[in-house]
């Protein structure tokens, strides 16, 4: 069982950045594959970033959105059992709940159904 909780989130002004942050609960943090997804109003949740599980210290392959890419940037430090987004170059349709999840041993799946556990979320508003 892994626990996760999302922090970081908050209102920004286009063009500003944010670091979300997730720690996970248990001692195997760095065999779970760790991924950012995001919801707006009336949208489906969509995949924003992901990074593979990694018996190094912060490795793992990385793989993201086109609409992110070049802008969000997930890394991971599995001594701190947490993974990071940190968004540049904020733009106003980046506004959602962003959702970080875990998916055992994965290697960093775009498709929601493959991650087992899910924190509950935190907003992030970016203003124009």
């Amino acid at each position: 069982q892994v626990q996760l909780v999302e922090s970081g989130g908050g209102l920004v002004q286009a063009g500003g950045s944010l670091r979300l942050s997730c720690a996970a609960s248990g001692r195997t943090f760095n065999s779970y594959a760790m991924g950012w997804f995001r919801q707006a109003p009336g949208k489906e949740r969509e995949f924003v970033a992901a990074i593979s599980w990694s018996d190094s210290w912060s490795g793992g392959g990385t793989s993201y959105a086109d609409s992110v890419k070049g802008r969000f940037t997930i890394s991971r430090d599995n001594a701190k059992n947490t993974v990071y987004l940190q968004m540049n170059s904020m733009k106003p349709e980046d506004t959602a709940v962003y959702y970080c999840a875990a998916d055992s041993y994965g290697y960093g799946s775009h498709n929601r159904y493959a991650y087992e556990y899910w924190g509950q979320g935190t907003q992030v508003t970016v203003s124009s």
